[in-house]
């Protein structure tokens, strides 16, 4: 009889809340480099956040719960020669970053379990094989040690990290900037958005690509696209017009597109972040203020508006912490980290119930830590869909999982049966730490420290030699 005017949907009410100043990470020097990533990334252990750094690049690790005002001496990764573009955490090790930098390299690092002590000049692995700057680096989420990295040499590079080699190497693929690329849910396709306008789901290991659609948006300005636990490829971009677009693609039919929206007429970029267990997308706007977020269905018109989180100041970066570092008993459905240009203020989406319980209807099993399978396997072809963990009792790192990843895991400098012939690169240990390796280690931090006393001591004499030579007349 009556039509419903109101589309019911359990997260019509989600409303965001930015943390009070005091939990906010104060008198952070955000990255000022023209790239558009997210500058951020979050895990259930830290926070990650690229920063100003003269001479090179770097970025910044801060447990979470390191909160107020940073010390400007506050120790960094910093083994970068140029500014770093990308970072991204390893989904299977909360300790393993990777960083993808002007200097044309990706690095791969292992922070200490309790945060940096000193700066971290050293990485565990350095990927050389990009001729360009490397603006993307994004780990698999079902193969263990996988990492793909795209440059501005129009080239993606799939990394086996656990022996340093590139086994896949994407190259005349795309004619033009590679501006995004997303892995699908179990890891065998990407979808890339590129400069040419294109949106292309590629199969990696047959070197194929599966569909692609010409002028996906018809702007000039940067297309993202990701993919939708269904298989469906979601799109942000820009109208003829420069309105800002949102668009949803099916790739067995790429012709038209299943529905696509006009936003505003801003002109920051649209970084979208998906939330497959609950399917709701959330846009954040580069220099925008906003985050707007929307609920993907199967019923027309398939993406739902559902509300925006609107704050003062703009946003220079947003990092987005993954669903089981989320707390449960606050009905918390996402938090996301905004950078502005001195601090990086959380932000906690809810949905409000009035039950203490467990609302299972908001927290359906999610990727856990636990890889399905190795690099090897899916090189040769294995698929593996993400282990699931329930987070009814909230998520608690599991004191075993470390042990397994030092097993298997050669960034712990751990000699695994898969690969033995690891480049020099990686140092590799006996798995039984013996009194004459502890001696080595010893031995190589005193070194490290001599040579650290060196370079302290040469930059205060060149810093002396400059200030004679500004008071000479010349």
């Amino acid at each position: 009889m009556f039509k419903r005017v109101v589309r019911q949907s359990k997260f019509r009410h989600v409303f965001g809340q930015a943390v009070k100043n005091d939990q906010c990470y104060d008198d952070i020097r955000v990255s000022r480099v023209t790239w558009d990533s997210a500058f951020c990334a979050v895990n259930p252990k830290f926070v990650a956040i690229i920063v100003e750094a003269s001479g090179g690049g770097a970025f910044m690790v801060l447990p979470l719960h390191k909160t107020g005002r940073i010390d400007k001496a506050y120790p960094t990764v910093c083994g970068h020669t140029g500014p770093v573009l990308d970072i991204d955490w390893c989904p299977h090790n909360d300790q393993v970053i990777a960083s993808g930098s002007e200097d044309c390299t990706v690095m791969v690092w292992q922070i200490p379990e309790n945060g940096l002590v000193t700066s971290m000049p050293e990485p565990v692995v350095v990927l050389e094989g990009h001729s360009k700057r490397v603006g993307i680096v994004t780990w698999h989420p079902t193969a263990r040690n996988v990492l793909l990295s795209a440059g501005c040499d129009n080239v993606i590079i799939i990394w086996n990290v656990g022996t340093g080699e590139a086994i896949i190497t994407l190259e005349d693929m795309h004619p033009d900037i590679i501006f995004s690329v997303c892995w699908n849910r179990n890891g065998s396709l990407i979808c890339t958005a590129c400069k040419d306008k294109k949106v292309r789901v590629i199969d990696p290991r047959k070197e194929d690509i599966v569909a692609e659609k010409d002028k996906a948006h018809e702007g000039a300005r940067p297309i993202r696209a990701i993919f939708l636990s269904d298989g469906k490829v979601f799109t942000t971009g820009f109208s003829r017009m420069s309105e800002r677009q949102l668009a949803l693609w099916d790739p067995d039919n790429m012709e038209e597109p299943v529905s696509v929206h006009e936003m505003d007429t801003s002109n920051g970029v649209l970084l979208p972040f998906y939330d497959p267990d609950t399917n709701v997308v959330y846009l954040c706007g580069k220099g925008d203020s906003s985050i707007r977020y929307f609920e993907i269905t199967d019923e027309a018109p398939f993406v739902h508006y559902l509300n925006t989180f609107t704050t003062k100041e703009p946003q220079r970066g947003m990092g987005y912490m993954p669903k089981r570092g989320l707390d449960v008993n606050k009905c918390e459905i996402a938090r996301f980290y905004k950078l502005h240009e001195r601090k990086c203020e959380p932000i906690i989406m809810t949905v409000p119930r009035k039950s203490d319980l467990f609302q299972d209807d908001l927290y359906p099993d999610t990727a856990g830590p636990e890889a399905p399978m190795e690099a090897e396997e899916w090189f040769e072809g294995k698929n593996g869909d993400p282990v699931l963990i329930s987070l009814k009792h909230g998520y608690i790192p599991g004191k075993n999982r470390d042990l397994k990843v030092v097993k298997k895991n050669i960034l712990d400098n751990k000699l695994s049966k898969n690969t033995e012939n690891t480049t020099p690169a990686i140092k590799t240990a006996t798995s039984t730490p013996s009194i004459k390796s502890e001696a080595k280690l010893d031995e190589v931090l005193k070194e490290m420290k001599s040579l650290r006393e060196l370079v302290s001591s040469q930059e205060k004499r060149i810093a002396k030699l400059e200030q004679q030579l500004s008071k000479m007349d010349i």
